[in-house]
């Protein structure tokens, strides 16, 4: 059985819509950067950090993930609140930034861990455009302040790698994972 360590609605949605059956254990973890950290060790490391945090019983595989934005080199998680938010957005607004999620499939004291990398171009936005979608909500618990699948949706010029990625999960990375898990136990057994 898959254990899913985060209480991402988003990340729930993909796992359902792909047919991999799952349950939810949220993992609560302290999710700030570390000095010196890349972008691609940090989603590492708090993806594996969520996997550890939820207890399994022997034969369940825990799934850990975490998401965050890059623009200059710079980590855009969750907005602390709208201004916060608008800042952000100000910076995505007509660039190209990055999208990377970290996963991690534990088992026992067994990682797989990798990470995805998804680029996007947004449009220039005008204040107005930041302002209403600000006032929607729906940036305040995103990392980078936006959601590709809602209202952002129409800010998104092109994307360059896994849509899903972007969302919160690069399901198909997960997948290729559980199935090369689930190999190795069947030739074990």
């Amino acid at each position: 059985m898959l254990v899913l360590a985060s209480q991402s609605p988003r990340r729930s949605e993909i796992l359902r819509q792909a047919g991999i059956p799952f349950t939810v254990r949220v993992a609560d973890v302290d999710e700030s950067v570390l000095p010196e950290e890349t972008p691609a060790a940090y989603v590492v490391r708090l993806a594996e950090t969520k996997a550890r945090a939820v207890n399994a019983a022997p034969d369940e595989i825990v799934l850990g993930a975490d998401t965050t934005v890059v623009v200059d080199r710079k980590i855009l998680a969750k907005p602390a609140d709208a201004e916060d938010a608008r800042r952000m957005l100000a910076l995505l607004s007509g660039r190209l930034h990055e999208v990377l999620t970290g996963i991690c499939l534990l088992r026992g004291e067994q990682a797989d861990c990798a990470y995805a990398v998804t680029e996007v171009a947004f449009v220039k936005l005008a204040d107005t455009e930041i302002d209403e979608y600000v006032a929607s909500g729906e940036p305040m618990d995103k990392a980078g302040a936006y959601a590709i699948q809602g209202l952002a949706s129409k800010f998104v010029e092109r994307i360059d790698g896994d849509y899903f990625n972007v969302m919160g999960l690069p399901v198909a990375m997960v997948y290729r994972k559980l199935r090369s898990i689930q190999d190795s136990l069947l030739q074990t057994s």
